[in-house]
């Protein structure tokens, strides 16, 4: 019997990685590469930056594809997602396509489990669910015209704003100020500012004032516990929305979470989190995530055909994090 094959694409804002593999669980070949979410690029460019990465990986495999799998960072609303499906059609990678956002397929590499949410807190931030019988909740991640708060990025520029009004007097003391012009070697928060809006300090070194948040908070300043605090709440109402939505607050289910800053596991942030989640949706499991979203889309992609044995998930999962530590490009979460 003709084995069949996949392939696999998460696509997000720092980078993609495409993998092509077979339904018996083997991995042809992997390959990684810069961003290519839609929602900077638009779908043409988006299309065109995986294009150059599925070639030489269809190459490597030397095989022809039953399926694609792409989930990618930007496509949140449903025009979104049809919109792509059709430009992944056209682009003529395979003769099946599934597509979605990526947020699916980092739910998946967290978890088997049919019920089952994911809260990613990254650079940005976002909510996904899914139960056995085919429901799914999700939100539209539009940035501060949807409602969103949050993530790594909003989190920097607080702590920033912070340290400005808090320098100035137009918002409380905060020892924000003195750690945010140390970090970028300035007298005053007022010269950092001053700088970034000259181009002396690059504005994206402003995320690197996510980790001093941190650690300002868990020294005991108020104000900088008072983001995280907000972080924190921000983070259980999205997964108490989506259980909700679901019918699972009462009943067991997987809650994943993922992306770089819950990954880091501050103490500021995971234990208030857990306890949090644990308290709305008692019988839930909480899981963080280990492997990379590609696993995700890789595990969906066979889903698609059958369900997945338990030996073939733990080959395809042990494979790609080994293929993933060959991968020369930055990942950046």
């Amino acid at each position: 019997m003709r084995v069949r094959h996949f392939l696999a694409i998460d696509g997000g804002n720092s980078k993609t990685d495409v993998v092509v593999g077979a339904e018996d669980g083997r991995i042809l070949a992997y390959v990684r590469g810069p961003g290519s979410s839609p929602d900077s690029l638009g779908v043409p460019g988006s299309i065109a930056v995986i294009d150059a990465l599925v070639r030489p990986a269809l190459a490597t495999a030397g095989v022809a594809v039953d399926l694609l799998a792409a989930y990618l960072a930007g496509v949140d609303l449903p025009i979104e997602v049809e919109r792509y499906a059709k430009a992944v059609g056209d682009a003529g990678w395979a003769n099946e396509s599934i597509v979605d956002n990526d947020l699916f397929a980092l739910l998946r590499a967290g978890t088997a489990d049919p019920d089952a949410i994911a809260v990613i807190c990254g650079a940005g931030i976002n909510c996904v669910g899914r139960r056995a019988d085919g429901r799914t909740a999700r939100f539209p991640s539009l940035g501060s015209v949807s409602g969103d708060w949050g993530g790594g990025h909003h989190l920097a520029s607080l702590a920033l704003w912070h340290a400005a009004r808090g320098e100035d007097g137009r918002g409380p003391a905060t020892r924000l100020s003195a750690a945010v012009a140390a970090h970028f070697g300035r007298v005053r928060v007022e010269d950092v500012g001053a700088a970034i809006h000259l181009g002396e300090i690059p504005r994206v070194r402003i995320e690197e004032l996510t980790p001093l948040l941190f650690d300002i908070a868990e020294d005991g300043d108020d104000v900088a516990r008072g983001v995280v605090d907000q972080q924190v709440r921000e983070i259980v109402a999205l997964a108490r929305i989506a259980a909700r939505r679901l019918d699972l607050l009462d009943t067991r289910h997987t809650i994943v979470l993922g992306g770089g800053v819950l990954a880091a596991r501050r103490t500021s942030l995971h234990g208030p989190v857990v306890a949090a989640l644990k308290d709305i949706a008692p019988h839930a499991d909480i899981e963080i995530i280990n492997d990379r979203p590609v696993t995700g889309a890789a595990l969906l992609a066979l889903d698609r055909w059958a369900a997945v044995s338990p030996g073939i998930e733990a080959s395809v999962r042990v494979a790609l994090t080994e293929r993933a530590d060959e991968q020369a490009w930055p990942a950046v979460v």
